[in-house]
């Protein structure tokens, strides 16, 4: 009789060595160094709690399902990577920063690359529904120095807790979205409506699924904001509404007391104002700003 060629029999203790090993040993090994321990806690995870066919077949339709409900304006495997803590766990991982300075939040599913670009003082709300917020900031370096010429993104829901790509029919485009440039003094200015604090997403497989199981599925009101600046660390973050009942079980676990913002009422009478200082930190050498 000839020699065998099968190899090890695969098995429940070498399941994971097995699969591992066949990676190619020149690949990528950055990719490497994370496929590895992915697929040997995938392997644990299943020796643990014992699916069974029909369970690991949910499994799959529910992770098909994500797919499906996937597309250029809605982007539900982002708000599964939200809503189970994987995207904030990985900001903290790759952005610590001094106290002094602005930290990074998860961006969320309804960001978009594309808002136009607007001058200060311009009116975000296209709709000019809801009650008027007057939003100043300004964006400092750890020392205190102006950032002049930094980009500022900024984009959130309306007052009823939507952003305009969840309602296509119903908002303009690019309604409540802007990108500005900082002035000679790091300031922004801009109009817009108060938002609105809201639920995220139940009307898909993730918000479905963990709706089942009692997972709290508000967000407080908040803005959001990308700035950006030559030299600098890109900032992804929110500026809360202090008011909101729901600061303290944040869906997205992106809450935290620096970013916490006071909306008050604006000179006059006529609406809200929010003021923020939004504070950068030089890009580390070696990595560039994102």
């Amino acid at each position: 009789m000839g020699g065998t060629m099968a190899g090890k029999p695969f098995s429940e203790s070498n399941s994971a060595q097995l699969v591992a090993e066949r990676l190619d040993v020149h690949a990528d090994m950055r990719l490497q160094g994370f496929m590895v321990p992915f697929i040997t806690h995938l392997h644990k995870l299943i020796q643990e709690t014992r699916p069974s066919q029909a369970d690991w077949r949910r499994t799959m339709e529910f992770l098909t399902d994500v797919g499906h409900a996937s597309d250029g304006r809605r982007q539900e495997w982002v708000l599964l990577s939200d809503l189970l803590g994987v995207t904030a766990l990985i900001e903290e991982i790759n952005t610590r920063r001094p106290r002094s300075a602005t930290p990074n939040t998860v961006r969320g599913p309804f960001y978009r690359a594309d808002a136009p670009r607007l001058p200060l003082g311009a009116n975000i709300s296209l709709d000019g529904s809801g009650p008027v917020l007057w939003v100043t900031g300004t964006v400092r370096d750890l020392d205190g120095n102006p950032v002049a010429g930094a980009t500022v993104e900024t984009w959130q829901a309306n007052p009823d807790g939507f952003y305009e790509n969840q309602q296509p029919d119903q908002q303009p485009e690019f309604n409540l979205r802007g990108v500005f440039t900082t002035d000679a003094k790091g300031a922004f200015r801009y109009r817009t409506v108060r938002p609105g604090g809201y639920a995220v997403p139940a009307d898909g497989p993730v918000g479905r699924l963990l709706g089942s199981l009692g997972f709290p599925l508000r967000r407080p009101a908040h803005l959001h904001f990308l700035i950006k600046a030559d030299g600098f660390e890109t900032i992804s973050t929110h500026v809360y509404d202090g008011s909101d009942p729901d600061l303290g079980r944040d869906a997205l676990f992106g809450v935290k007391d620096e970013l916490i913002g006071k909306f008050e009422p604006a000179d006059g009478g006529d609406g809200w104002a929010l003021d923020f200082t939004f504070v950068m930190v030089r890009a580390r050498k070696g990595r560039a700003s994102t």
